[in-house]
């Protein structure tokens, strides 16, 4: 999981980025940031995974937020975007998040049927969990005290309680609004979230164009906050 500084610098740098919710949020960050992709990118009907920017010095990935991440762990790309929730699942040790961008806010929650009636099999001290995120439920539950099983699902969280799967799940929620038409309830809050640059620590290290660029877009964020 390492890289040799003439590999870390040689051809265009790989910058992975999520489909789905933050990336709309996230492609004028990558602009002020000096990292805007052709225009192939933005034709809906383009089903491609890999881009090049408007220079040609820069290769963008678009793939699903767990795989970002495990390509910049790995080395791969070596840098990205992703959710904070994303990085606390993996906690690669290859991975640093060094940037806040202050978008793609959201929050993990625990969610259950409104109606007790409808809730699943357990007790206080066990409990079965559907989620994406089993490393970061089980950490919690852990805490409580519980044991959760976790179920791992990938989509359709849902509909876990009302046919029988979960009692419980855990999910991103923004407002709540699929979680009420489905019948659920917020019940706890694990983590607030937004979106974070993430390196490949080897190529931080090694590679000063990583470095220029962390610090960009790290000068960027400050001047959102202040």
């Amino acid at each position: 999981m390492t890289q040799t500084a003439d590999t870390a610098r040689s051809g265009p740098l790989t910058f992975a980025i999520p489909k789905g919710r933050i990336l709309d949020e996230a492609l004028p960050v990558m602009a002020d940031a000096g990292i805007v992709p052709e225009a192939a990118f933005h034709d809906k009907l383009d089903r491609s995974l890999s881009f090049a920017d408007e220079t040609g010095d820069m290769r963008i990935l678009r793939v699903r937020a767990f795989d970002v991440a495990t390509f910049v762990a790995f080395g791969a790309a070596q840098m990205g975007i992703v959710g904070s929730d994303v990085v606390e699942e993996f906690d690669y040790s290859e991975l640093y998040a060094p940037v806040d961008l202050g978008i793609g806010a959201c929050r993990l929650s625990v969610a259950e049927p409104a109606d007790p009636a409808e809730q699943g099999s357990g007790n206080a001290s066990h409990l079965r969990v559907a989620t994406k995120y089993p490393n970061l439920t089980s950490r919690y539950f852990e805490k409580q005290g519980i044991q959760a099983e976790c179920i791992k699902l990938n989509g359709a969280m849902e509909l876990a309680p009302s046919i029988g799967l979960a009692g419980r799940i855990v999910d991103l929620v923004s407002t709540g609004g699929t979680l009420k038409s489905n019948g659920l309830v917020e019940t706890k809050v694990i983590m607030q979230v937004s979106a974070r640059l993430i390196v490949n620590r080897a190529a931080w290290k090694t590679d000063p164009r990583v470095a220029a660029l962390v610090e960009r877009f790290r000068a960027q964020a400050e001047r959102e906050a202040a």
